[in-house]
């Protein structure tokens, strides 16, 4: 696998800093308290955002999201043999207001401190609501912003009830509004005044709800966890006396990391490297992730995925199958945006597989060839947590789409720089030579893999339907899906839409993530929920 100068120098300063601190250390804790520390080797260049909304995708929510902080709403992230589910977090409870189902009551937690000891209540909801959607307010944050606003676009107004009710009240009837506030964590306004109204002193000096306070922050190189030992949640309290995450972004660095005992547990092990892992005594887990890796091809004007004849012949031209392979079996072919044992997957008449010669008669048919092959710009993420291996793969799939008659050009960002470009949309002059974007996501439920990306009215700068994609029936169906409280009712819309989307070879998709992570015999207690959303906690 190629290596890049800055990807080692990361690696190894996050190593070189670590020293003994690496290696799981035996501690005496209080009888049934947390005992022992950990490090955790992650794929990333960057420690994910401290003060609240964390960037660098879904995966900072398992680093510094949900340590640190907690949603309204929380996901279920303690189970491994079934999918999780929504559960309370700081709102006991939520509803939609018979008299108007735009207003959604959240009734919050008694008795819950932030890490700095002042009390969540609603004041404090409402604050971090003007924190990332109100320009105005004194101490809105753009980065934050940047990051959740495009998670929380249903949000038209919010205010206190009471000082444990919050209403909010969302742009229109929204049966699954409540999966967005998952994605909202709420950090303490009390220590925003403390350091001064600054969020660069914030970041080192964070306060939330959550189950782990941060004691050390070396941007880049690693960050280090003690217990909150206030936490309200007896469930999800910490059993370790202390977690260190280190920045460790190149794959086979992180796995002889792993060897070495320099860390405990890695994420995306070198493919190559399992069967040595495993004989090293190392275990190497997964699970079935709603998580694919694909392409979103753009739809404005000028671009050539225009044309549904190249989008079909770009999904055939592509040999999952020797993707999976790739990834030393560590993923599952994706022949649509969810899995076909999803209940949103339907029957597509256009069935993704491969056939190089059916895609070069539809390339034939659009006007290129190999010999006069259309040309055409993508931009990749180097690499990050979700990502996979994500230049093996690309540059793979490029081979494939040059034998009938595609040829493309990587423009090659740092996966931070990916992320603002696909909220940007493909319509953004950033991109004007750029018509397709890989980046790989969380489809967990309803609004994060479907309705996000193919209603209209999610386009940028409202959302991240990047392609600007438009069916009118797709827009009815998502209408219907918001409209509708029964399940059964919205699995069946949400197989039509899905129906219709691959019909119309919207995106190229590749593979599903199995989350792939290797871990020390040191490591005696890791749940790996059926989500790209990891618990912490349950690390012992």
């Amino acid at each position: 696998m190629p290596l890049t100068r800055r990807s080692v120098l990361a690696g190894g300063a996050a190593l070189a800093a670590l020293g003994p601190t690496g290696r799981a250390l035996a501690q005496n804790g209080p009888s049934g308290g947390p005992s022992g520390s950990l490090t955790y080797g992650i794929s990333m260049t960057d420690l994910p955002l401290t003060t609240g909304q964390p960037d660098r995708g879904a995966g900072g929510y398992q680093f510094t999201g949900l340590t640190l902080y907690d949603p309204l709403v929380a996901w279920e992230l303690d189970v491994a043999d079934r999918p999780g589910k929504m559960v309370p977090g700081l709102a006991t409870s939520w509803e939609s207001d018979p008299a108007d189902r735009k207003n959604w009551i959240f009734r919050l937690r008694d008795g819950v401190v932030f890490h700095d000891g002042s009390a969540f209540d609603a004041d404090a909801v409402i604050w971090n609501f003007d924190k990332v959607l109100n320009k105005e307010a004194p101490h809105f944050d753009q980065r934050q912003a940047a990051q959740v606003r495009p998670r929380l676009p249903g949000v038209a107004s919010y205010r206190k009830l009471d000082p444990m009710t919050v209403q909010v009240t969302t742009k229109s009837v929204d049966s699954l509004f409540p999966y967005q506030m998952l994605w909202f964590l709420i950090s303490s306004p009390a220590q925003y005044e403390r350091v001064g109204r600054d969020w660069a002193k914030f970041a080192f000096q964070p306060s939330g709800t959550g189950p782990y306070k941060l004691a050390n922050l070396t941007p880049r190189v690693r960050a280090e966890f003690v217990p909150n030992e206030r936490y309200w949640n007896p469930k999800r309290a910490p059993k370790l006396a202390k977690l260190t995450l280190a920045c460790v972004p190149e794959d086979l660095a992180r796995v002889n990391a792993l060897l070495s005992g320099n860390v405990d547990l890695i994420e995306l092990p070198a493919p190559d490297a399992v069967p040595r892992l495993k004989a090293a005594g190392m275990r190497v887990v997964g699970n079935d992730t709603p998580h694919v890796w694909n392409y979103h091809l753009s739809m404005v004007e000028g671009s050539p995925w225009r044309d549904l004849r190249l989008r079909r012949a770009a999904n055939l031209a592509v040999d999952r199958e020797g993707v999976v392979q790739l990834m030393g079996g560590l993923a599952t072919p994706a022949v649509g945006q969810v899995q076909p044992s999803s209940p949103w997957f339907g029957n597509p008449g256009f069935k993704i597989r491969t056939d190089m010669d059916e895609a070069r008669k539809l390339v034939k048919e659009a006007g290129y060839s190999v010999s006069n092959p259309l040309k055409t710009t993508l931009v990749i993420p180097t690499g990050g947590t979700g990502q996979m291996l994500s230049l093996p793969i690309n540059e793979f799939i490029q081979q494939s789409w040059a034998e009938v008659g595609i040829q493309v050009a990587f423009r090659t960002v740092e996966l931070e720089v990916a992320y603002t470009g696909w909220r940007q949309g493909a319509a953004d002059p950033s991109l004007k030579d750029v018509s397709a974007s890989n980046i790989a996501y969380v489809t967990s439920d309803p609004f994060y893999a479907m309705l996000r990306f193919y209603d209209s009215r999610q386009i940028a700068p409202n959302g991240v339907n990047w392609s600007h994609y438009r069916n009118a029936e797709v827009d009815a169906l998502c209408d219907q899906v918001r409209n509708s409280l029964d399940t059964a009712e919205q699995d069946r819309l949400l197989a039509r839409m899905h129906e219709r989307v691959v019909d119309d070879a919207v995106q190229v998709w590749v593979v599903h993530d199995t989350n792939p992570h290797a871990l020390s015999p040191r490591v005696k207690g890791y749940t790996q929920a059926q989500h790209w959303f990891q618990d912490l906690t349950t690390l012992a």
